[in-house]
């Protein structure tokens, strides 16, 4: 199973990515193991997941997700909180 996650950073701007494993994903970019983006806005914190079955569908979601508006992702995000 993979996932498409969504990171807020400390400086509030947003991330999106996939892996098959959120927590352990999330704490490489905490220890700048990860993305260059995230390296300079720590800490990040989980806000948002969604699951799928296979590597190729979470990254056409990422992909999608990645053009939309900032405030388009917040609505997503809202809607499942």
């Amino acid at each position: 199973m993979w996932y498409l996650y969504i990171l807020k950073c400390s400086d509030g701007k947003l991330y999106a990515g996939i892996t098959t494993d959120v927590a352990k994903r999330v704490e490489r970019h905490n220890q700048k193991k990860a993305s260059r983006y995230t390296r300079m806005r720590l800490p990040v914190e989980l806000i948002y997941q969604e699951l799928f079955p296979d590597k190729s569908s979470a990254r056409k979601r990422e992909m999608q997700i990645k053009k939309w508006s900032r405030d388009k992702k917040l609505t997503l995000i809202a809607k499942t909180q």
